[in-house]
């Protein structure tokens, strides 16, 4: 069941995915930076909280290849990846991840530094998650 209010909380979120930025909540009274959005501030319980760009850096905590056997809804994707990446305020989210340049994840690992790198505004709107892609720098 989802906490009343929360799709006025998560909207900044997406809103920003479709402009093609990656934002988090913030809480301006630790200066904690809050992922996934909600009510309160996971640290100081605070309620005063704001939104600010992330860099879109990170690791590439841990993912998986969709080969075959989606689920519903998903048939068409395959083969997809999904991974969970801690970006570099220290806070973790779960996005897809880009093929590499052979149209596979192969050149994927675990600790691998990744960045956002957005989808087109009609594949938000169609699957809203961030997506991210091997970071060559």
């Amino acid at each position: 069941m989802t906490e009343p209010g929360m799709a006025a909380i998560t909207e900044p979120y997406y809103e920003a995915l479709g402009r093609g930025r990656l934002v988090l909540q913030h809480c301006k009274a630790c200066d904690q930076a809050v992922m996934y959005p909600r009510h309160r501030c996971p640290v100081c319980h605070e309620r005063d909280l704001g939104w600010i760009s992330a860099s879109g850096r990170g690791v590439l905590l841990s993912f998986a290849v969709q080969r075959f056997g989606a689920p519903s809804g998903f048939d068409a994707d395959t083969p997809y990846a999904l991974g969970v990446v801690r970006l570099d305020e220290d806070v973790q989210l779960l996005g897809r991840l880009w093929p590499d340049a052979d149209g596979e994840w192969n050149a994927y690992a675990c600790d691998a530094p990744v960045e956002f790198h957005p989808a087109a505004p009609e594949e938000v709107l169609r699957r809203p998650v961030a997506w991210f892609r091997l970071d060559t720098r």
